[in-house]
């Protein structure tokens, strides 16, 4: 008699799919088990988008003992055809007796249908395994596969009293070594990192990330087109995107040739003379940009809150008063009017490092 439970299995399943973490986007993470008389006798993760499905690689390694086994796998098996052929195919014909899933496959493409496939071919349907948990590590491929916008971490580095930089513009550095390496850490974990054109203006960032087994493609907000064409930006090889206000017939300038040789130009909608966020998001999500971390400045992030746009937060706070009216903020833009508007956050973390915090949170 097998004494480990569904959970169990499942739970090793997740730690399959998080081997790939920072690498599936579009795709979700996923892992799976093939589990017989109580031995695990195949074991796989989906990689990176294009190559085999978790179930796939699992099924391979367990070859003809398959028959008569149980898969665990933490999504749903996709019954369409997209870069792969569909898992529940390869499932049924495997002879697998019982497929238990975590989670349901938000993809309105599939959503169900592998499961309805599955029963329909007399294999037995258990779903809902620690779907909670799973839900939280695939949250990015979740907003992005049924919004189709991306998933917007917000990620601040300031002094307690909320400031970004001084009044003459001074940042470096805010944050310790110690946070900035765990903050480049981070970074590994998204496809696009977005700031404002007042950041590369006023800090000239190259917007590396040190950890990262893939170049992140760095976005800036931009719609003046006022980048410098020798920021630090387009140091490094990886694809840069300038979010811009479309041009005008005649008023193409220098500075926009110049830039459109070393950037994709993404001209978005206007709303209120700005650029429309929102369309900008669409429009990026269009490009298979799952997820983005926004690490400034205070004008972007504030107008990101402002339009209810942003998912999660990750602030870095120092032990230190910087003070000033005049003093940079972490979140401006327009900002509420009553109290009970506010922004409210749920799953409060906080980490320390030293004598800074993180406080990550998601917003409601």
């Amino acid at each position: 008699m097998n004494k480990y439970t569904d959970e169990y299995y499942m739970g090793l399943a997740l730690k399959l799919a998080l081997k790939a973490k920072g690498n599936t986007s579009p795709n979700p993470l996923v892992g799976a088990i093939v589990v017989k008389a109580g031995s695990i006798i195949g074991r796989g993760f989906h990689a990176k988008a294009g190559l085999a499905h978790a179930e796939i690689i699992a099924l391979e390694q367990a070859g003809k003992k398959a028959k008569g086994a149980t898969l665990y796998v933490t999504l749903e098996p996709c019954a369409h055809t997209g870069h792969t052929p569909p898992c529940v195919n390869r499932i049924i014909a495997s002879g697998i007796k019982k497929v238990v899933v975590g989670m349901i496959d938000p993809n309105p493409l599939n959503n169900g249908r592998g499961l309805a496939l599955l029963k329909q071919n007399n294999i037995k349907v258990k779903a809902g395994i620690l779907g909670d948990k799973l839900k939280k590590i695939n949250e990015s491929f979740i907003k992005y596969i049924s919004s189709r916008l991306p998933f917007v971490t917000v990620k601040v580095a300031q002094s307690l009293d909320g400031r970004i930089a001084t009044k003459t513009g001074d940042s470096k550095w805010i944050t310790s070594d110690r946070s900035r390496v765990y903050a480049h850490k981070l970074r590994k974990n998204y496809d696009a990192i977005m700031v404002g054109v007042n950041t590369v203006l006023r800090d000239n960032p190259s917007l590396n990330a040190w950890f990262a087994q893939k170049k992140l493609i760095k976005v800036i907000v931009d719609s003046n087109l006022s980048t410098p064409e020798n920021s630090n930006i387009f140091s490094a090889d990886a694809q840069v995107i300038i979010i811009t206000l479309p041009s005008h017939p005649g008023q193409v300038t220098e500075n926009r040739k110049k830039l459109s040789a070393k950037a994709k130009i993404l001209e978005v909608k206007e709303k209120a003379g700005q650029i429309n966020l929102r369309d900008a998001l669409k429009k990026l999500a269009q490009l298979q940009i799952s997820n983005i971390i926004v690490e400034g400045g205070g004008t972007l992030i504030g107008s990101l809150f402002d339009e209810r746009l942003v998912d999660k937060i990750l602030f870095f706070i120092s032990p230190k008063i910087i003070g000033g009216k005049d003093a940079v903020s972490s979140v401006m833009g327009n900002g509420i009017k009553r109290i009970d508007a506010a922004i409210r956050l749920s799953d409060l973390k906080i980490n320390r490092f030293g004598e800074e915090l993180l406080v990550e949170a998601r917003v409601k």
